[in-house]
């Protein structure tokens, strides 16, 4: 920038190239990849204590899972300390939402486990969602990124959260017809809501750093997870209409979640520290500081070069 303002001449069509911010480090990837996952784990915890199945395990790790991700964020602050000062804008800043919403969640969450009450998981796993929108609404205040302004960005957290949780419960919980289910559709959710953000990206101008990390061979692979992944779920799903194989069908539900879920973390982790690039200032002209000596003539020349060399 400054190279462009040392001549006081005016260029046409100058521009600052976009740089990838550093303010973000894979911590801060961590509290979105866990309050994401632990999110979408509450859901699905509440959805499998409303039919019935066992979800005190499920909900005590979202919970977990939230925390965590709250926590790496906490080490990431230069004074650790002042972490307080969070709250004090709920007006105004989506992170002070975000920590006012996850006071409520986590109590709320242990207490739900602790006494096995399905209405209190389902409140809790409301609040997780919310939760899961404060996150969202985080990245898409930031104006100055590409990548994160993106009004279609909040769909896309929204829907890998549910993806990465659904996944994740396909892990750790029962792998009934219902959380087969639930899972499949997070993660066509997460599918259709990526392909959503890269139009609206490819659209974006001095976005072509981050579209070129979307393109990269790693970003490639972590596609190719996500599919793979939502495919052995989908033979999970039907597999019981032909064979009445439970190891089968749990080996495939497993499998399938863990590929969901790791192709999400990796994306969040692409999007957060890799994909987050300034926006490209162009400046049509520079600003013209004073008079130069060569647009002078006559009397006024010289009176300007005397003037200026006593």
């Amino acid at each position: 920038m400054s190279e462009l303002f040392a001549t006081g001449r005016r260029r046409a069509g100058a521009s600052t190239a976009s740089r990838r911010q550093r303010y973000w480090d894979v911590r801060a990837a961590g509290n979105f990849i866990g309050g994401g996952t632990g999110s979408g784990l509450i859901v699905a915890a509440a959805v499998a204590a409303a039919s019935g199945a066992s979800f005190r395990a499920t909900l005590v790790l979202g919970v977990a899972l939230i925390a965590a991700g709250l926590a790496l964020v906490w080490l990431e602050i230069g004074k650790p300390w002042r972490a307080l000062h969070v709250f004090f804008h709920p007006r105004t800043s989506w992170m002070t939402r975000e920590g006012i919403v996850a006071c409520a969640v986590i109590p709320l969450g242990v207490v739900a486990a602790a006494v096995s009450a399905p209405a209190l998981a389902v409140i809790t796993a409301v609040l997780a969602v919310g939760f899961l929108y404060c996150q969202a609404r985080i990245l898409r205040a930031a104006r100055g990124i590409p990548a994160w302004r993106q009004q279609e960005i909040v769909a896309l957290i929204l829907a890998a959260g549910l993806a990465e949780g659904c996944a994740l419960a396909l892990i750790v919980g029962p792998r009934g017809d219902v959380a087969l289910g639930l899972a499949l559709a997070a993660g066509l959710a997460r599918e259709v809501a990526w392909r959503f953000y890269r139009s609206a990206l490819a659209r974006e101008a001095g976005a072509a750093a981050s579209l070129a990390v979307f393109a990269a061979p790693t970003a490639r692979r972590l596609r190719a997870l996500h599919r793979a992944g939502l495919g052995l779920i989908a033979a999970a799903l039907v597999t019981p209409i032909f064979l009445d194989q439970v190891p089968i069908v749990a080996a495939l539900a497993m499998a399938g979640g863990a590929l969901v879920l790791l192709s999400g973390w990796g994306m969040k982790a692409l999007l957060i520290t890799r994909a987050a690039f300034t926006r490209t200032i162009v400046i049509p002209a520079t600003p013209t500081r004073g008079l130069r000596s060569d647009t002078l003539s006559g009397e006024r020349r010289r009176g300007f070069e005397r003037r200026h060399a006593q």
